[in-house]
């Protein structure tokens, strides 16, 4: 196992209305004057936009809002939200929704104090080290953002989807997370939020690095978990305690907690960003295709954990061909994927000519000339993965 520090601050208000809190959570971190981020569908239809902000209202705390963000958020939403900022001289960003409304809220809170372009900090070109201070009402388990210090955004000229990680300065102060508040979600919803958990973690179990027992087990764990939960959820929407295990593996999956330790690998997730950037689908959804076209590679050029993952993840049976068993698990997951309402292929996804070429020359572009650490891979392997992907 690697050194590793583990810093996760956020404090988690979880249950039953809890949502009844985030005035109480708001003054605890001294916000006085709060900018709402949030995307305009569920939390509007639902009632629960008003409900924010008559607490809001009855604990005399003052409030602006920003809505219309939109899944797979691009930069002209972010410059909005500074100049709202700015103009309003807000003290705490509040997004309710799930991760797009969140990673736009952090892009916003690392902006306002920021006398460059915020998107310097995407760009690798500046580091944050301010940001305005925010707290989150979840109402879509899947992203994480919740959790962490991380957060994606899309800029729309050249289509560039990137992230920023900055555990530091951008992780919640506290987050909301009432499962109930998950039960009017869509089936396509819930399961694109159980593909992305799912990813979070596979990107830190498949790695290198030695002696790591007790992460790995952990996210074995958790995968099982997310597995029977998700089944339940299927059947049974308002099914309280399988929400719930949910909506917690949705943040630990991405907190840090799963794979301290480990050196994280991250390709299959910078190979979908350029799916999801250049054809605007959903996230969750493009990682059910690419991971299991990853995996498939792997099988064939590092089959060591794909194996085990296999074995424990999909209990697929001990056998010395290492591949096989990889290419087993790999089957295994992509009928649960397509179990759960996933798509497993480029044409599933509703992309009936992908341009390849495209893709890759994007990502290299953006990522540099290999990605992933568990088996670093050129454009090369790149393209051969989306091809598969592709069948």
């Amino acid at each position: 196992m690697n050194n590793f520090i583990f810093y996760s601050p956020t404090e988690f208000v979880f249950g039953k209305d809890t949502e009844k809190r985030t005035a109480e959570m708001i003054a605890k971190y001294h916000g006085t004057k709060v900018l709402i981020v949030y995307g305009g569908g569920s939390v509007v239809r639902s009632g629960l936009l008003d409900k924010i902000k008559r607490i809001l209202d009855g604990a005399h705390i003052a409030h602006v809002e920003l809505g219309g963000i939109q899944p797979n958020p691009t930069d002209p939403k972010v410059y909005e939200g500074i100049g709202l900022g700015r103009r309003e001289q807000i003290d705490f960003l509040l997004p309710v929704g799930g991760g797009s409304v969140i990673d736009t809220a952090k892009a916003i809170a690392c902006g306002i104090p920021y006398e460059g372009d915020f998107w310097d900090f995407y760009s690798g070109k500046a580091t944050p080290q301010k940001a305005v201070r925010l707290g989150v009402v979840l109402t879509i388990p899947a992203a994480g953002s919740e959790g962490s210090g991380n957060s994606v955004i899309t800029k729309t000229d050249g289509l560039r989807k990137l992230s920023l990680r900055t555990p530091e300065v951008l992780r919640p102060a506290f987050a909301i997370m009432n499962p109930e508040l998950t039960f009017t979600l869509p089936a396509w919803q819930t399961a694109c939020g159980v593909t992305d958990m799912m990813a979070h973690i596979m990107e830190r179990y498949f790695t290198n690095t030695e002696e790591v027992e007790v992460p790995d087990r952990m996210c074995e764990g958790t995968l099982k978990a997310i597995i029977a939960e998700a089944r339940k959820v299927m059947r049974h929407p308002h099914d309280y305690g399988a929400r719930a295990n949910l909506m917690w593996a949705g943040t630990i999956a991405h907190n840090g907690t799963c794979g301290v330790g480990c050196e994280e690998d991250w390709a299959s997730h910078f190979m979908e960003h350029e799916i999801s950037a250049v054809y605007n689908v959903t996230h969750g959804a493009g990682l059910a295709v690419i991971f299991p076209a990853w995996l498939t590679y792997m099988a064939g050029h590092h089959a060591k954990k794909a194996a085990q993952f296999a074995c424990r993840v999909w209990d697929v049976p001990e056998s010395d061909d290492k591949k096989a068993m990889a290419l087993e698990g790999v089957e295994r997951m992509k009928a649960f994927f397509r179990e759960i309402g996933m798509p497993t292929s480029f044409r599933e996804l509703g992309i009936e000519h992908p341009d390849i070429g495209l893709l890759v020359k994007k990502l290299h572009e953006n990522k540099g000339e290999r990605v992933g650490n568990y088996l670093p891979l050129d454009s090369r392997a790149t393209r051969e993965i989306y091809e598969i992907a592709n069948r």
